[in-house]
């Protein structure tokens, strides 16, 4: 809204259905997917804070829909609108490109970014996150060793093979206190809160935010300034 978007948000939407899709439960995730693309059937952008919630619109609707032509058509005709948080302010509204201004004064913050398997390798978004960061006043970003390696998370891979997300999410906590960072921040909120729960396990200070909250932290309540536009 800051940028002059007309942001709506249709309170009717829920599920994209990905948990029952890869769960193999194709049929209660179709329904799930309808509404989905119905509800955002008119809309001009379909902007989602979740690199796997949009993978799974703009890919894997494709995959399940593969055997309904009527199915296909729409969910074809909706992957191209939607774009994960970060793709749409660097892509579509060209933030990220230049440092943006710093009143100077208030307080710094480090941020390491840990980059979230879908939106790295479904979406190939691999850069937009840290342009806005790099961008934003009175933020250093702090590098995060192995930052594309999976935090362990997964959805269901967590319960279903706990021992194996646990350890690859013990690897992750110390990468991310080893960075030295006040802040964690990804642009999925499933592995946030992965990496929060055993941050918090560890007696780590480290605090877990979403990409949305660190733009906001740092623009909210001022002029209205893009990142870095």
């Amino acid at each position: 809204r800051r940028l002059g978007v007309d942001v709506r948000f249709d309170p009717a939407q829920g599920c994209c259905g990905q948990p029952a899709f890869n769960s193999g439960y194709w049929k209660d995730a179709m329904p799930l997917a309808r509404q989905t693309i119905r509800l955002f059937s008119g809309s001009e952008r379909v902007v989602v804070p979740s690199g796997s919630c949009a993978s799974m619109i703009r890919i894997f609707y494709e995959e399940l829909f593969h055997d309904s032509p009527e199915d296909l058509v729409a969910a074809r005709a909706l992957a191209p609108r939607v774009l994960e948080l970060s793709e749409f302010l660097v892509g579509e509204l060209g933030c990220g490109a230049r440092p943006g201004p710093d009143a100077g004064g208030g307080e710094r913050l480090s941020v390491t970014y840990h980059e979230s398997c879908h939106l790295r390798r479904e979406l190939g978004a691999g850069t937009q996150a840290r342009a806005l960061l790099g961008s934003l006043p009175g933020v250093e970003v702090a590098e995060l060793d192995q930052a594309e390696v999976c935090c362990g998370f997964g959805g269901t891979f967590a319960v279903k093979y706990a021992d194996i997300s646990g350890a690859m999410l013990r690897d992750k906590v110390e990468r991310v206190i080893a960075s030295g960072a006040d802040v964690v921040t990804a642009a999925d909120a499933s592995c946030l809160m992965h990496i929060a729960g055993g941050l918090e396990r560890a007696g780590s200070p480290v605090r877990a935010m979403h990409l949305a909250q660190v733009l906001d932290g740092r623009l909210g309540g001022g002029a209205g300034e893009a990142p870095g536009r």
